[in-house]
C-alpha cells in the first residue's frame, strides 16, 4: 500500500509534473498559512533570521552529514569551508572535534557550527551493560542516571548527539541488533525509551553535560521476516501502531531532539522514503518539531530497494518524505539543488528541514559554545562514581533462570572452584557489540575469572580452563578433555557459555540460537561427572537451550554486562548481590517456536485441552521455556490480597488495584510487581494478556507491603483499523503477579461508556 500525506491542500502541479517524469512521489502540500500567527520564540526568531540569509546550496549543506576518513577529510574540510556540511558522525575526541569546528565557525560565511554525532549506545568510556539486559532491570530511574553519565562522558569528547535510544519492539531473536533494544513489549519500552531520553538530554539541552538523543529506527526494524539484518518487514496498520509505534511516541513525548529513519521497507515502502510515517504520522498527528536522520545511505539505498530509479530519483524521494538530514550517502548534496531549481522540489521542504536542524543546534547552545573543552576531557577517566553506577546497573540486569535445590549462592569459603570457558577471562567480550570507546579502557574491566577470584576466600582454589571456545572452529578435544579434566578436580564448575561480543547486534542474525560451537558437547561432558555445574550465559540474545534447563541445577542470564561485568556476575553467584532482574524478552524452546511472545493472540482454536484440533505443535509444548518478566531471586515472594477500588470504571476515570506482596524468605530482595490485563470481546481481537504498569518493591525479609497500581482507563484501548485509538466498554481480566505466566492472582473489571 503507498500512502500519501493528507492535507486540505494539494499541490496539484508539483506532484503532477514529479509522478509525470517518474522523479518523485506526490509532494507533500505546503500548509496553508496560519490566520492566527504567534510571536516567534527567541529561537525560532534566530533560525528564521540565519535561513533568510542562506543560498539554496547552504541550507542543502545543513541537511548532509559525513563521516570522514583520513582519504576524504581535506576534502570535507573544504566543504565545510563553504557551508556545505551540517554535520559529521564518527568524529570525537575534543581536539579533533575542534579542528572541524574551526572550519565551520570560523572560516565559513555563515560560521554555523557542526553537530557531532557518534553511536554511544549504553556508555562512552564507562560501559553499561547492553540495552537488552539493562532493560532487565526494570528500573527507569536507574537507567537514566547511566544514560546521563553517558552523555556527560561523550559531551567532554566533543560529541553532542547520540545515535540512542533504540527504541525498536523486537520479537525475533534471530536479529542480532535485539541486544540494543528493550525487548519485546511497547508498554515497557516507552517507560525506558523516556528514561534513555530524558538522560542523554538531561533537564537542559544546552547544559554542557547534555547531549541530543535519536530515537531509533523509525519504524519497524525490528521485526525483519526470517531475523535477518536489513530485511523487509511487513505488518497490518494495527500491528504497527500497537506494537512497534508506542516507544518512539513516548520518546517523542519526552522530547527527544532527532529521530532516525530506518533501513528497512514498511508494507512496501522503504522507512527512508515512506510519507506515511514520516510526515502523517512523526511530523502530523504527533507534532514532532526536530529533525530526522537518515540511517547510513539509507536514502540512497532506495535505488536499492527498487523504489527509486536513481540517486537523484532517492534524493527526491527522501525529502519528500521528511528525512531531514541524509547520513553519508551524497545524494542530497549531490542532487536536491537541482531538484529544487527544476521544480521536482518546493523550496519549503528545503527550509522547513533547515529550521528543524538549526534549531537542534540552538537548543544544545552550540552556536554560543561551539568548542569541546579539551582541558575536560584529559580529565575524562573512569572515575569511581560512574564504574560504581555501572556496577550496581549490572547486578540489576541479571536474570537468576534456574537455581535447583539452592546451590545459588556459593558459598565463599568453598575448597575449590572450576572455572571453564573462553569467555570467562575475556575483557574485549564484557562490552558487547556497540561499546564506543570502552576498548580505551580494556584495564578496568573486570572479567568473570577475575570478579570470582577476588570474592572467594584465600583459601579457596580457583581453577580456569578455557574449553572449545565459541566459535564452531575453536574446540579441539584436547580442549574438551582439559576442561573436563579441571572440573573433576574442583567442589563446583562455573561454565560460562554464550556469544563473543560480535556475534550479536548489528549485520549479525543467526539461524540457530543455540550455544555456538561445541559448547554445548563440553557442558555435558563437565555435567556427566557429577560436579555441579552453574551456567553462567553471555549473549545479546535468548538462546534456546532446552537441554540446559532440563539437566543443569543453577542457569544465570548475565548477558554482555560492560566494565564491571566479572565484579556484578561474582557478587550473585556469592549471594552478596541477591538477583532481581526480569527477562525483557521470551526464551523460546526451540527456533521452530519463533516468533514467540507472551503477548500472543487466543486464535479460534487456542491450546486449552489435549484435543489435536488445536493451535499447538504436536512435538513440543507452545510455552516458552523462559516467559517475559521472569526472574528467580534468593528468597521467595508471596502475593495475596489483590484488591480493586471499583468493579466499573469510567472512560475518565482510573482503577485503583492493591496487593500484598510479602518477602517470606531469609535475605533482602527486590521484587518486581507486573500488572496485566485482558480485554475480552473488542472490535480487534486483543492479546491473551498486556502489561500495563509494573513497580520494583524492596522488602526485608519478613517484611509485608501493600503495592498500590492507578490504572486509567486510557490504557485500555487500542488502535483500529483506522489508525484511531479507541476506548469501548467491556469485560476485563486483571492479574497482578511475578511474571506474564503468573496466573495465581486475578480480578475482573467493567469498563462502562460513562
Amino acid at each position: 500500500m503507498r500512502y500519501r500525506f493528507m492535507t486540505a491542500i494539494i499541490f496539484v502541479a508539483v506532484a503532477s509534473m514529479a509522478q509525470a517524469q517518474g522523479t518523485a512521489p506526490a509532494a507533500s502540500p505546503k500548509p496553508a498559512p496560519s490566520k492566527n500567527k504567534k510571536a516567534l520564540s527567541p529561537v525560532d526568531a534566530k533560525v528564521q533570521a540565519l535561513l533568510a540569509k542562506m543560498t539554496l546550496e547552504e541550507k542543502i549543506g545543513q541537511m548532509i552529514q559525513y563521516s570522514p576518513w583520513k582519504s576524504t577529510e581535506d576534502k570535507i574540510k573544504g566543504e565545510i569551508a563553504k557551508d556545505e556540511v551540517g554535520s559529521l558522525l564518527n568524529v570525537y575526541g575534543a581536539k579533533r572535534a575542534n579542528e572541524f569546528q574551526k572550519v565551520a565557525v570560523e572560516q565559513s560565511r555563515l560560521h554555523i557550527p557542526l553537530l557531532f554525532g557518534l553511536d554511544v549506545i549504553h556508555g562512552y568510556k564507562t560501559i553499561f551493560p547492553i540495552p537488552l539486559a539493562e532493560d532487565c532491570a526494570w528500573n527507569p530511574a536507574l537507567l537514566e542516571k547511566c544514560a546521563h553519565v553517558a552523555a556527560q562522558e561523550a559531551s567532554a569528547a566533543g560529541v553532542k548527539w547520540t545515535f540512542a535510544p533504540m527504541v525498536d519492539v523486537s520479537r525475533e531473536p534471530r536479529w542480532g541488533r535485539i541486544s540494543e533494544g528493550s525487548g519485546e513489549d511497547p508498554a515497557l519500552g516507552s517507560v525506558l525509551a523516556t528514561a534513555r531520553v530524558k538522560g542523554f538530554q538531561g533537564e537542559h539541552l544546552d547544559d554542557p553535560n547534555s547531549i541530543a538523543a535519536c530515537a531509533k529506527h523509525f519504524v519497524g526494524y525490528g521485526a525483519p521476516i526470517a531475523g535477518r539484518e536489513y530485511n523487509t518487514t511487513d505488518m497490518s496498520e494495527v500491528t504497527l501502531r500497537e506494537i512497534h509505534l508506542p516507544p518512539f511516541k513516548a520518546a517523542v513525548e519526552a522530547g527527544v531532539e532527532t529521530l532516525m529513519s530506518a533501513f528497512n521497507d514498511l508494507n512496501g515502502v522503504p522507512a527512508s522514503g515512506n510519507t506515511h510515517t514520516l510526515r502523517d504520522i512523526l511530523k502530523g498527528e504527533w507534532g514532532f518539531k526536530g529533525f530526522v536522520v537518515s540511517d547510513w545511505a539509507s536514502v540512497q539505498q532506495l535505488v536499492s530497494h527498487g523504489y527509486a530509479a536513481d540517486d537523484k530519483d532517492a534524493a527526491a524521494k527522501g525529502i519528500l518524505a521528511g528525512v531531514d538530514m541524509d547520513m553519508q550517502s551524497h545524494v542530497y548534496g549531490d542532487h536536491l539543488a537541482e531538484l529544487v531549481k527544476e521544480k521536482k522540489v518546493p523550496l519549503f521542504f528545503i527550509d522547513g528541514a533547515v529550521r528543524r536542524i538549526l534549531k537542534v543546534k540552538y537548543d544544545l547552545g552550540l552556536f554560543d559554545n561551539p568548542y569541546a573543552d579539551e582541558s575536560k576531557e584529559d580529565g575524562l577517566t573512569l572515575t569511581k562514581d560512574n564504574l560504581d553506577l555501572a556496577l550496581q546497573e549490572a547486578e540489576q540486569s541479571i536474570v537468576l533462570l534456574k537455581n535447583e535445590k539452592n546451590l545459588l549462592p556459593l558459598s565463599k569459603d568453598v575448597k575449590s572452584i572450576a572455572v571453564i570457558g573462553s569467555l570467562a577471562d575475556s575483557k574485549m567480550d564484557p562490552l558487547g557489540s556497540w561499546h564506543c570507546r570502552g576498548e580505551d579502557a580494556l584495564d578496568k574491566v573486570s572479567t568473570i575469572l577475575s570478579g570470582i577470584k577476588s570474592s572467594v576466600s584465600k583459601d579457596c582454589q580457583v581453577l580456569y580452563a578455557p574449553g572449545v571456545g565459541v566459535t564452531v572452529d575453536s574446540g579441539t578435544d584436547k580442549a574438551l578433555s582439559q576442561a573436563v579434566d579441571t572440573a573433576k578436580r574442583a567442589q563446583v564448575a562455573v561454565v560460562v557459555a554464550g556469544e563473543t561480543q560480535d556475534m550479536s547486534g548489528e549485520a549479525a542474525a543467526r539461524t540457530s540460537i543455540d550455544l555456538p560451537g561445541r559448547q554445548e558437547e563440553m557442558i555435558k561432558a563437565i555435567q556427566a561427572t557429577g560436579v555441579p555445574v552453574v551456567l553462567v550465559l553471555m549473549n545479546g540474545r535468548p538462546l534456546t537451550i532446552p537441554w540446559e534447563a532440563e539437566h543443569l541445577p543453577a542457569i544465570v542470564e548475565s548477558w554482555f554486562l560492560g566494565t564491571r561485568q566479572g565484579n556484578a556476575v561474582a557478587a550473585v553467584l556469592f549471594g552478596d548481590v541477591n538477583p532481581s532482574g526480569k527477562l525483557v524478552v521470551t526464551f523460546p524452546r526451540n527456533l521452530g517456536q519463533i516468533p514467540i511472545y507472551y503477548a500472543q493472540m487466543n486464535t479460534g482454536r487456542p491450546a486449552v485441552g489435549k484435543e489435536k484440533w488445536e493451535s499447538k505443535y504436536i512435538d513440543c509444548p507452545n510455552t516458552p521455556q523462559f516467559p517475559f518478566g521472569f526472574g528467580l531471586s534468593y528468597t521467595q515472594y508471596d502475593y495475596s490480597n489483590l484488591a480493586l477500588d471499583s468493579k466499573t470504571l469510567k472512560p475518565s476515570g482510573a482503577l485503583k488495584v492493591t496487593v500484598d506482596v510479602k518477602n517470606s524468605g531469609s535475605v533482602a530482595g527486590t521484587e518486581i510487581v507486573q500488572l496485566y490485563i485482558r480485554d475480552l470481546v473488542a472490535s480487534i481481537t486483543q492479546p491473551v494478556r498486556k502489561l500495563v504498569d509494573f513497580k520494583r518493591v524492596e522488602l526485608a525479609p519478613g517484611e509485608t507491603k501493600t503495592v498500590e497500581f492507578d490504572l486509567p482507563a486510557s490504557k485500555l484501548g487500542f488502535y483500529n483499523e483506522q489508525g484511531k485509538y479507541v476506548l469501548e466498554p467491556g469485560s476485563f481480566n486483571l492479574w497482578v503477579g511475578r511474571d506474564s505466566s503468573d496466573s495465581t492472582l486475578q480480578d475482573s473489571f467493567q469498563l462502562v461508556s460513562k
